[in-house]
């Protein structure tokens, strides 16, 4: 499979809500119910919520696409010091820059694509400064932690993400870039 990877542009807002719509559930926790999961994509994963991601200037989406130009998974990468007090004691390296979201449709898991998105945003941060890279995995969620280890991440901490209306403990991981 061809796997194209680019920054994303406005015109990618709906694709990459669609993927996102699809993906987000993977990462939560089996207690998390449907009305909390899509209250989450509604106010944090929407087309409009996209489309200010990708306006920002302290941000970069990255998109993965097939030969066909069909989205099949994006990264966002934070630019900066994190706000959360839990995180700015756990992190070690700065200047840092946080790998805010990483999604791959399923079925493409283990297919490179997340590899292929990870490179790009670990170079996407060293192009921007950044000394280290952080990221917010729950604590539940081990097939992830297991791919973020495999990229040289490292459990440094943890801290709380609010999904619906319950707090979830996330661990906090960290590594440096070269």
């Amino acid at each position: 499979m061809t796997v194209r990877i680019r920054p994303a542009d406005a015109g990618d807002a709906q694709p990459l809500a669609a993927v996102a719509a699809a993906t987000f559930a993977l990462a939560c926790p089996p207690h998390t119910t449907e009305e909390a999961k899509d209250r989450f994509i509604a106010e944090v994963l929407s087309v409009e919520r996209f489309g200010e991601y990708l306006a920002d200037d302290d941000r970069v989406v990255l998109i993965a696409e097939d030969g066909d130009g069909d989205a099949l998974g994006y990264t966002m990468v934070n630019f900066g010091e994190p706000a959360d007090d839990d995180v700015r004691a756990a992190i070690r390296i700065h200047p840092t820059s946080e790998l805010s979201k990483c999604y791959v449709l399923p079925g493409l898991h283990g297919a490179g694509v997340a590899g292929g998105l990870m490179a790009a945003s670990l170079d996407a941060a060293i192009a921007r400064g950044s000394a280290g890279m952080w990221l917010g995995v729950n604590e539940e969620n081990a097939r992830a932690q297991r791919f973020y280890g495999k990229h040289g991440f490292e459990r440094v901490g943890s801290k709380r993400f609010l999904v619906g209306d319950r707090l979830e403990d996330d661990w906090v991981m960290e590594r440096a870039l070269p």
